[in-house]
């Protein structure tokens, strides 16, 4: 269900907007009422997406993270001690913003070590520890990754979902629409040619 509709659908008293942030929350832990959290919805919307584009920088990713935080505010304010809310949702808006660059840094950091696996298994007549002269390009791009965008497009879609998003040959068949041999053949066509375009690179 839609946090704004939740919200919503609980029709706030017009009391529950005389209470101060701390009330609201001590009333939400005792009744679990949702309409509570409709005061401090409207009161904080603009902070924590605030905050939220200072460590995002993206609009839309704010956007979501406001969403994020406030669905996880129905759990924990049943069981948060609180003095300061202002101060404790700023916290929690942080620590949010924090695990979600971790975690896409973490993507980030399995991609390279998938590409430098991927780039061993193809030249593996040479040694695995050795990677492509400049493999990492100035605009963030290596070589690898540049080659499997020179493929056509059928060898480029299997290469991507079957080693970058570690997809098995079933689930790359149903999201492409290839048969599984089909898959296969791109897939083995693709290698081919990648090792080619990587030999070429390193003779330059």
């Amino acid at each position: 269900m839609s946090l704004r509709l939740f919200i919503s659908n609980s029709s706030p008293k017009k009391d529950l907007h005389l209470l101060s942030d701390e009330q609201l929350v001590e009333q939400y832990a005792h009744t679990h009422d949702t309409a509570c959290l409709g005061p401090l919805f409207e009161r904080y919307t603009h902070l924590v997406f605030s905050v939220s584009m200072k460590y995002l920088g993206n609009e839309a990713e704010a956007d979501d993270m406001v969403m994020t935080v406030f669905e996880k505010l129905f759990e924990e304010l049943k069981r948060q001690d609180i003095n300061t809310f202002k101060s404790w949702l700023y916290t929690v808006t942080k620590n949010q913003c924090l695990m979600q660059l971790r975690h896409e840094k973490s993507v980030e950091r399995n991609r390279k070590v998938i590409l430098k696996d991927l780039e061993a298994e193809l030249m593996e007549n040479e040694s695995a520890g050795h990677l492509l002269p400049g493999n990492e390009g100035e605009d963030g791009s290596g070589i690898l990754e540049k080659a499997i965008h020179k493929l056509n497009e059928a060898q480029r879609q299997c290469i991507e979902l079957f080693y970058l998003e570690e997809r098995s040959y079933k689930e790359v068949a149903d999201t492409t629409g290839f048969s599984l041999n089909e898959v296969k053949s791109h897939l083995q066509n693709g290698r081919r040619n990648l090792k080619i375009l990587l030999e070429n690179a390193r003779e330059r």
